[in-house]
């Protein structure tokens, strides 16, 4: 259920800042990690100290894609390609262990709408949506009994953690993982809580649309960020909203980017494990959290649910808001969303 969000950071002078001492913005760009852009933007006082972080950074981001790859195995690496390989017990590193377990955690929270267990049917949406998308001529959908069949090998009880062994097996042979809804967001959270313990903050982090802002800015400043809108031939309204943020996560899943064409109809790249088909509840859903893995994970959640569960879930969920943009361009908020809007 891997998500692309397009966001444009716009810096703006919403303080004095005579108080700090004088800083410049510096900006890295990276393909390198989760096959998307990582874009890593600080203030600092010169660019070695910058240069710096940003080594420290990208290597945490890329211990955590590598770890976290469903296609490609790596010497010496147990990862997550190399998990839906085994018919045994695996021993693996602990970060996989504790992103698993999260993954967990959250298809109970979000009543089974986020599940890293539905690969066997993500697989085969993934073979079609890229066969459509270099040859569109000849663009079909997966027959649904297939998907059926598939979604047999999904039940997330047959992922089996041993906390104390730090190993994971698959009891069905035929189940297979994708992390693709949050993997992202749980490394870059990883990555943040890093910069933090090590004094790396007023930086923001954004892999691939997953937004997270470390710490203050050092100038004392608020990060502005625009949420794309899904109405991409809105050209006098390319934003749907404008936040002023500090220390959050912002991630957004949407139909908009990733998807391919047949007979005339986009089908995008979400999932819906009840139907088995693209969700078509909204055309974009923006989650708003203290920590990005959260918001990762709601985000395509929220997605694949009706407003009203969806609105129920983010009540309950502490320090935690969302958006929900509807294929018509009405705008729904979670009680204290408009908190962090700006004007534009």
């Amino acid at each position: 259920m891997k998500k692309i969000l397009s966001v444009i950071l716009i810096i703006l002078s919403l303080c004095s800042c005579s108080n700090f001492e004088k800083t410049e913005k510096f900006t890295e760009y990276s393909f390198d990690y989760f096959d998307t852009v990582t874009t890593i933007v600080g203030y600092e006082t010169d660019k070695q100290k910058f240069d710096e972080n940003c080594v420290k950074i990208k290597k945490q981001l890329e211990e955590y894609h590598k770890l976290f790859d469903i296609y490609t195995k790596y010497e010496n690496i147990n990862n997550l390609a190399v998990i839906n390989a085994s018919k045994e017990p695996l021993k693996v590193d602990k970060k996989i262990i504790d992103m698993l377990s999260f993954s967990k955690q959250m298809y109970f929270e979000t009543n089974s709408h986020v599940n890293i267990a539905m690969g066997s049917v993500l697989k085969i949406w993934h073979q079609y949506r890229t066969e459509g998308i270099n040859d569109p001529v000849n663009a079909k959908l997966p027959d649904i009994n297939a998907l059926k069949i598939a979604n047999e090998h999904t039940n997330i009880e047959n992922l089996v953690i041993n906390e104390i062994e730090n190993t994971v097996h698959l009891k069905d042979a035929d189940m297979s993982l994708d992390v693709g809804a949050i993997a992202k967001g749980y490394a870059v959270e990883q990555t943040a809580l890093f910069m933090e313990e090590n004094g790396i903050e007023g930086y923001l982090l954004n892999v691939g649309g997953n937004i997270r802002i470390v710490g203050k800015r050092q100038d004392g400043k608020k990060w502005k960020i625009g949420i794309e809108n899904p109405n991409t031939n809105d050209e006098e309204n390319p934003y749907a909203e404008y936040l002023e943020l500090e220390g959050m996560s912002l991630v957004t899943s949407g139909s908009y980017q990733r998807f391919y064409v047949v007979d005339g109809k986009n089908y995008h790249h979400i999932i819906d494990g009840k139907t088995l088909m693209p969700a078509e509840h909204f055309a974009s859903v923006s989650v708003l959290s203290k920590s990005s893995a959260v918001a990762d994970a709601l985000s395509t959640a929220l997605f694949s649910m009706d407003f009203e569960k969806g609105r129920e879930l983010i009540d309950n969920t502490e320090n935690t808001e969302a958006l929900w943009i509807f294929p018509d361009g009405q705008k729904m908020y979670s009680s204290n969303f408009k908190n962090y809007t700006s004007k534009k």
